[in-house]
């Protein structure tokens, strides 16, 4: 007698990877769709692909257009940059030497705005020392490896405490840049908002022969973090 189980008709409808009623009905609702719509399956695949663009550019990742001298040489005229706008979600906080793409409304003006993060929350940030160096908490940054050639790091002296949960930034043609150092008066004294940054640019993107990733100049990497509370150190 054959005592091995025999499958029944149960065990064959339900085998892994084979379509049940539930599959069915999503490809009969899509398939349905599809006869509904303007040009079909063609149409219904375009709409699909628009609600995930749509969706990467809401959360994900965003496109910008340059659209002043501000960042260059790194960042010219009408390079399309990729702000990747996870890079400061789940507790991360944008870092100096960050490009950063922000919300300038009440601040700058009502536009987004491309600079360079110089000070974060905290930091004393001075300009310039004997040797025309901007100092973050007492330590000189040389920026000739992103300074705009022949420029000087600020024709306008500073002296400021970062507040925090702010952001001093400045641009990389300073002399072609409206940034922090011009706003010392205004409401906010020229510091952003950590919650109005939109997220940091990591890649150029177009046109193609200024392609490149964005990286953190290791200059900022020597900087100590601001010191405890009791002083600028």
């Amino acid at each position: 007698m054959d005592t091995e189980a025999q499958p029944t008709r149960r065990d064959r409808s339900s085998h892994p990877g084979s379509p049940g009623a539930e599959g069915r009905s999503r490809f009969a609702w899509a398939a349905r769709l599809a006869d509904w719509l303007p040009g079909g399956r063609l149409t219904l695949t375009l709409l699909a692909g628009l609600a995930f663009l749509l969706l990467l550019n809401a959360f994900v990742v965003q496109p910008f257009q340059i659209p002043s001298g501000s960042m260059e040489q790194g960042l010219r005229i009408g390079d399309r940059v990729l702000v990747n706008k996870l890079a400061y979600r789940f507790g991360a906080q944008p870092r100096r030497g960050d490009v950063i793409v922000f919300d300038g409304t009440g601040y700058f003006g009502d536009a987004d705005y491309v600079k360079r993060v110089v000070g974060v929350g905290g930091d004393h940030v001075v300009c310039c020392d004997r040797q025309g160096r901007i100092e973050v908490n007492g330590r000189p940054v040389d920026e000739t490896a992103f300074l705009y050639p022949g420029d000087s790091a600020s024709s306008v002296p500073f002296d400021v405490a970062v507040p925090p949960g702010r952001l001093f930034v400045l641009g990389d043609h300073r002399s072609d840049s409206s940034d922090s150092r011009d706003h010392l008066g205004s409401p906010g004294g020229g510091m952003i908002p950590v919650e109005d940054v939109i997220g940091r640019a990591d890649w150029i993107l177009w046109p193609y022969r200024h392609w490149t990733h964005l990286t953190r100049p290791s200059a900022y990497a020597r900087v100590p973090d601001a010191p405890a509370e009791g002083g600028h150190g």
